[in-house]
């Protein structure tokens, strides 16, 4: 049998650690017993509102998290303050903090338009107004009110898709990796698909487009080069057994200098030839020609199926300004394969989705009128003199809250569209720059404690550090009223 071996400085440092934790332990044993029961503090006069509200088992469950923790500041020999109204109003707190919502609105005033991580397209009134239409009851989902029998629920939305792209058929999913993962596995589970190595993308959150090739069973087949990809390169892969040509637009990057690509038009007769399909990944998707608005030009959904592509997927919550969704449009017998794959069920829209996105479509029908309704183009389309007269309106009251904290200048300065749309077209935009006062040397920490201040706002305020200031760029700001309303409560004092 083995033996343990313990050195004499182990066996001397363990009986100290023990005296010392029976030494603490001991001197915190007047406190411990001081701690109220949680049955004493939860049947307080001040606590009972709260059990009304919530209900005494979850008032209970935090009066024991609010005791543990007392508890447990005690035993390391912290001060926790164990008075009992303390303790009550640390109850309070808790359940206050518990019931709020976390999801809540912001000030975007990043520069980014189609923020990822602040909700992407902002919806306009008509899709918020249908949302809530069906949301608090029954509605016709997925029934034929014609005919009284079971109805398709994608039929909400996709004769709309239809007249707006010119494609045969259509189909809605929850977002475009899940469109791109459906349309992969439906028509190439098992076999290759061929992809240029310049378009093996990585987007926000690690979605890399060959995991998700992995993931539907795709064997992948890279052509070409990163920077230069030739038809001759497509038309070996279609001849080692490619089945699936997919083209996806370099939506959140751009290659620049010796560069080439296969357009979509050259890239279908090459597919088409060898009897195969070829498919485009949008991403963004745009429904319109942006460039009627001013806007830098980018291939319109309607654009890439005249060309020859026999499907195209795209998202709902980017240029097409609705809700969160995968789009894939195109031939009918390819779209029927697709719906019949068992992952659609998986990738569903719920109605409010399709409520949503439905009133949005339904604005594209007059595109005269779009830059006014759809607020994703109103937003992208301001001018930038408008922008700066916000600017100079909000600077001298932003300026008295700062006073010797930060200048606060009016300044010019460049949004970008986002999300994966046109990634180095930027647009005009003016804000406010904040610079903070005194050293430089400690400049950047007084700029995180800045940003912080404007997050705790009531409605947080979401601006970007850039170059040794902290910069509001005001492009986003519809809510001009609400945003002065809450500069009252900007908490300077550790900025």
């Amino acid at each position: 049998m083995g033996q343990i071996n313990i050195s004499r400085g182990q066996a001397s440092d363990y009986p100290i650690v023990m005296r010392k934790s029976a030494k603490t332990a001991s001197s915190a044993m007047p406190l411990l017993e001081r701690l109220p029961a949680v049955e004493r503090l939860v049947a307080d006069a001040a606590v009972a509102p709260l059990s009304a509200a919530y209900g005494r088992p979850f008032v209970t469950d935090a009066a024991r998290e609010i005791v543990a923790n007392a508890r447990a500041d005690i035993l390391t020999g912290r001060d926790p303050g164990i008075e009992f109204e303390t303790l009550v109003g640390r109850i309070s707190d808790r359940i206050r903090e518990m019931m709020a919502t976390s999801l809540i609105p912001v000030f975007n005033l990043t520069g980014t338009v189609l923020h990822t991580n602040l909700g992407r397209a902002p919806l306009p009134p008509e899709a918020v107004a249908a949302m809530a239409a069906v949301a608090t009851g029954a509605s016709n989902l997925e029934y034929d009110i014609a005919t009284g029998k079971r109805g398709e629920r994608d039929d909400h939305v996709t004769g709309w898709l239809c007249r707006l792209t010119g494609a045969e058929a259509a189909l809605v999913v929850n977002n475009n990796a899940a469109a791109v993962l459906l349309l992969l596995n439906s028509l190439a589970n098992r076999k290759r698909v061929a992809v240029s190595r310049g378009e093996l993308i990585e987007i926000g959150g690690a979605f890399r487009l060959p995991d998700i090739m992995a993931r539907a069973g795709c064997k992948l087949t890279e052509v070409g080069t990163t920077n230069r990809t030739h038809g001759r390169d497509y038309a070996a892969a279609l001849d080692s057994g490619a089945t699936l040509v997919l083209k996806v637009h370099p939506s959140n990057y751009e290659v620049r200098g010796f560069t080439a690509e296969v357009q979509t038009a050259e890239l279908a007769e090459l597919a088409h030839a060898a009897g195969k399909s070829l498919a485009v990944d949008l991403g963004s998707g745009s429904l319109g020609d942006l460039s009627r608005y001013g806007l830098p030009p980018e291939p319109t959904v309607a654009e890439t199926l005249k060309a020859g592509a026999d499907l195209v997927t795209f998202s709902g919550d980017k240029l097409l300004g609705g809700p969160q969704a995968g789009i894939v449009v195109g031939k009918k017998e390819l779209i029927a394969r697709l719906r019949r794959n068992s992952m659609k069920r998986a990738f569903r829209l719920d109605k409010m989705t399709l409520a949503a996105l439905g009133a949005v479509l339904r604005l594209y029908a007059n595109p005269e009128k779009l830059p006014s309704r759809l607020p994703t183009l109103g937003l992208l389309t301001r001018e930038q003199g408008d922008i700066r007269a916000t600017a100079e309106s909000l600077q001298p009251e932003l300026a008295r809250r700062l006073e010797g904290v930060a200048a606060v200048e009016v300044s010019d300065c460049m949004s970008q569209i986002g999300s994966g749309a046109m990634p180095v077209d930027t647009l005009p935009s003016a804000g406010l720059t904040l610079i903070p006062l005194g050293s430089k040397r400690k400049r950047g920490a007084a700029l995180e404690r800045m940003a912080a201040a404007f997050r705790a706002l009531p409605q947080p305020v979401i601006g970007r550090i850039q170059d040794g200031a902290f910069v509001l760029d005001l492009r986003c700001l519809t809510d001009e009223d609400g945003f002065r309303a809450q500069l009252e409560q900007l908490d300077i004092s550790d900025a």
